[in-house]
C-alpha cells in the first residue's frame, strides 16, 4: 500500500490545510454573536452592525468557496484511490480465478468501491475537524473556566459515545459485510448457470436458496440498524442537551456578573461545532468501518503479492517441456488429484493424454501452463521452472485451449489478438494454422463480427475454432489443448487434425482427447488414471501396451509407471 499513500498523501495534506483556514473562518458566527451582543446593542450603531455584517457575509462566501475546494479535492483522493488500485487488484484478481483459489473473486474490486465510496462521505472530513475540538475547547475556556470544564465534560462524553459505538457495532458491521457478500456472490455465480436454471425450472428452488441467505443478512441487518441508530439519535440528542446546558451555566453566570450574553451564547456557538465532527463521525460509523476493513483487506491482498520476488527476464523459449513427479492436492482437502506424473517433450514434440473422466488430465493441463503451482514436484520449460518465468513474458510464447471455451466482448479479430491491438496479418495467419479462416470468412461480418459471450451468433464448435486460433496467436512454442475437438463437427474435427499435423515438429504440443482420430498425429502418448501415470511412452508403444492390457497379458514395450517412493514422500512432506 506504500505506493497508494504516496499518491493519497498530497491530497489529503491539501485537504488537511483547507480543513485549518475552514475551522477558522467557521469562528465567524461566534464572533460576530459576540461583538452584536456586547458592543452593536449596546452602543446602538448601525454602521458597526453594517460592517459586523459585511465582514461576516465575505468570510462565509470565502468558506463557501474553501469547503467546495475541499469537497473536489476529497473526490480527487477518491479517483486516486481507483486508479492507483485497480489494475494491480484486477491482476490479482485474475490470478486468484485462475487457480480459483484465495479470496471471493470481486471482493477486492468491492473493497476498492467502499474506499473510494468512504472518501466521498462526511464522515473523513468529520475527522480532519475532530482534532478543532481542543481548540474550541481552549477558547471557551478563555471565556470562563465554568464554561471550559462544561464544554470539556460533554467533549468527553461525545468521545466515549464513539468508542462505545465503535465497541457495539465493529463485529456485528463485520459479520453483516461478510453474509451481504455471500449472498451477492451466490446469486452472481447462479446467474453465470441462467440456462440451466431456466430450462429444467429450478428458478423457485435457486430463489429459495438466496432468499435463506437474504435472510440471514437481514437478520444481521437488524440488530446492526438498531444499534447504530440508536447511537446516532443519542448522540444528536445529548448535543443538543449539552448546548442547552452550556446556555443554562452562561446564563447563571450572566446573572451572577460573571460574564457578559456575548459571551454566552458566542460560547455556545462554539460548543455546537466543536461537538458536530464528532456527531457526523458517529454518524457515518458505517461507512469508516467498512472502509477500515477494506483497506486491511487491501493491504493484506497487495501485501502478499508485493512479498513475490521480481524475477528476471529469460530468453524466448525454444519448447522443451519436462514434468517431474508432479503431485497435486487442492488446499483444505486430502484427496490428491496428481500423484508422481512426469513426462518429457523435446521442442516440436507432441503428446496425447487419455484418460477417464476424473482422472486428472485438467489438472495436469492447468500444472503445466503454471496457473497452478504443483504441491510436489516441478514443470520446466527449456530447463527454468514456470514460476520463474514473469507471467506477462510468458503468456505470449503459450497457447490454451481451455475445456470449457469462453469469448470475450468484441470482435472475432479482438479476440484472436487476445484483446491487444489487432494486427490483421497475425490474426488471418493464426485463424490459417488454425484451419478457421474459412469459417470466420462466412460469419456475417468476417473477422469483425461482433462476439457476445451470452448470444447464440457463434455456436461452441465455433467458438471452440476461434480459442484454436487465439492460442496460436504470434508464435506460440507451447500449445496446450484440453479436448479441443469436444463440440467439433466432422469439417471441425479434420480442421483439427490438419492444424496439429501442421505444428508438428515446429509448436511443442500437449493435447487431452477422448478421441483416437488425434492420436495419429502426436509423437508420445500418457495414460493416466486416478491421478497416476498407467502409460508413457511413443504412441506405438502405449497403444501396443493398452491392447496387452485389455487382453490380460503383461505390457512389453512401454513404460507401465506405479507412483513412485519419491513421489510418496513429497505428499507427505507436503502434508
Amino acid at each position: 500500500m506504500k505506493p497508494l499513500l504516496s499518491h493519497l498523501k498530497r491530497p489529503l495534506l491539501h485537504v488537511a490545510g483547507f480543513s485549518f483556514f475552514i475551522n477558522l473562518l467557521l469562528l465567524i458566527p461566534a464572533i460576530f454573536m459576540l461583538q452584536v451582543f456586547d458592543r452593536v446593542l449596546v452602543s446602538r450603531s448601525t454602521d458597526t452592525l453594517l460592517v459586523l455584517a459585511l465582514g461576516a457575509g465575505i468570510g462565509l462566501l470565502l468558506l463557501m468557496a474553501l469547503d467546495y475546494v475541499r469537497a473536489r479535492l476529497q473526490g480527487v483522493a477518491g479517483n486516486v484511490i481507483a486508479e492507483t488500485l485497480s489494475p494491480v487488484v484486477t491482476k490479482l484478481t485474475v490470478a486468484q480465478a485462475a487457480r480459483r483459489s484465495g479470496k471471493p473473486l470481486n471482493e477486492g474490486l468491492r473493497d476498492i468501491g467502499t474506499l473510494r465510496a468512504a472518501f466521498s462521505a462526511q464522515g473523513l472530513l468529520a475527522v480532519f475537524d475532530a482534532p478543532w475540538m481542543l481548540i474550541y475547547i481552549a477558547l471557551i475556556w478563555l471565556a470562563h473556566p465554568w464554561l471550559g470544564v462544561t464544554a470539556a465534560g460533554a467533549a468527553a462524553l461525545m468521545l466515549l459515545l464513539t468508542f462505545v459505538n465503535d465497541w457495539l457495532t465493529r463485529r456485528d458491521i463485520e459479520a453483516l459485510q461478510k453474509a451481504a457478500s455471500g449472498a451477492t456472490r451466490y446469486l452472481e455465480a447462479s446467474l453465470a448457470n441462467a440456462e440451466v436454471v431456466q430450462t429444467l425450472g429450478m428458478t423457485d428452488a435457486l430463489l429459495a436458496r438466496w432468499r435463506a441467505k437474504s435472510a440471514e443478512v437481514l437478520r444481521l441487518q437488524g440488530p446492526t440498524a438498531r444499534k447504530t441508530v440508536s447511537m446516532a439519535a443519542l448522540t444528536r440528542t445529548l448535543r443538543q442537551a449539552v448546548q442547552i446546558l452550556m446556555l443554562a451555566v452562561g446564563a447563571y453566570l450572566v446573572i451572577t456578573g460573571q460574564a457578559s450574553p456575548g459571551v454566552t451564547i458566542a460560547c455556545t456557538i462554539l460548543l455546537g461545532r466543536a461537538l458536530q465532527p464528532v456527531e457526523q463521525v458517529v454518524g457515518s460509523w458505517k461507512v469508516l468501518v467498512e472502509a477500515r476493513a477494506a483497506f486491511a483487506r487491501l493491504t493484506a491482498l497487495l501485501d502478499s503479492a508485493a512479498a513475490e520476488p521480481r524475477r528476471m527476464e529469460l530468453p524466448a523459449p525454444r519448447g522443451e517441456l519436462v514434468a517431474h513427479q508432479l503431485a497435486y492436492r487442492p488446499l483444505g482437502t486430502e484427496r490428491v488429484l496428481l500423484a508422481g506424473v512426469s513426462l518429457q517433450l523435446a521442442a516440436g514434440e507432441s503428446l496425447a493424454i487419455i484418460g477417464p473422466s476424473g482422472a486428472g488430465k485438467s489438472t495436469l493441463l492447468r500444472l503445466l501452463t503454471g496457473v497452478w503451482a504443483p504441491t510436489a514436484g516441478v514443470v520446466r520449460l527449456d530447463g527454468s521452472d514456470l514460476a520463474q518465468w514473469p507471467r506477462e513474458q510468458l503468456g505470449p510464447w503459450l497457447g490454451y485451449v481451455p475445456q470449457d471455451v469462453e469469448l470475450f466482448a468484441g470482435s472475432v479479430a479482438e479476440n484472436i489478438a487476445r484483446l491487444g491491438e489487432v494486427d490483421s496479418a497475425k490474426v488471418v495467419a493464426a485463424a490459417q494454422r488454425a484451419r478457421v479462416h474459412e469459417m470466420i470468412q462466412s460469419l456475417p461480418d468476417g473477422y469483425d463480427t461482433p462476439v457476445d459471450p451470452t448470444s447464440a451468433l457463434l455456436s461452441p464448435g465455433q467458438r471452440q475454432r476461434i480459442a484454436l486460433a487465439r492460442a496460436l496467436y504470434g508464435d506460440p512454442r507451447l500449445l496446450i489443448l484440453d479436448e479441443p475437438n469436444s463440440n467439433l463437427d466432422g469439417a471441425g474435427e479434420i480442421a483439427l487434425a490438419e492444424a496439429l499435423k501442421a505444428l508438428r515438429g515446429q509448436v511443442t504440443v500437449v493435447v487431452v482427447t477422448h478421441r483416437t482420430t488425434l492420436v495419429q498425429h502426436v509423437d508420445k502418448m500418457l495414460v493416466i488414471e486416478a491421478g497416476r501415470t498407467q502409460h508413457y511412452g511413443s504412441v506405438a508403444e502405449v497403444m501396443k501396451a493398452m491392447q496387452a492390457k485389455a487382453q490380460g497379458q503383461p505390457p512389453a514395450g512401454a513404460n507401465v509407471v506405479a507412483m513412485p517412493m519419491a513421489a510418496a514422500s513429497a505428499m507427505e512432506k507436503a502434508s
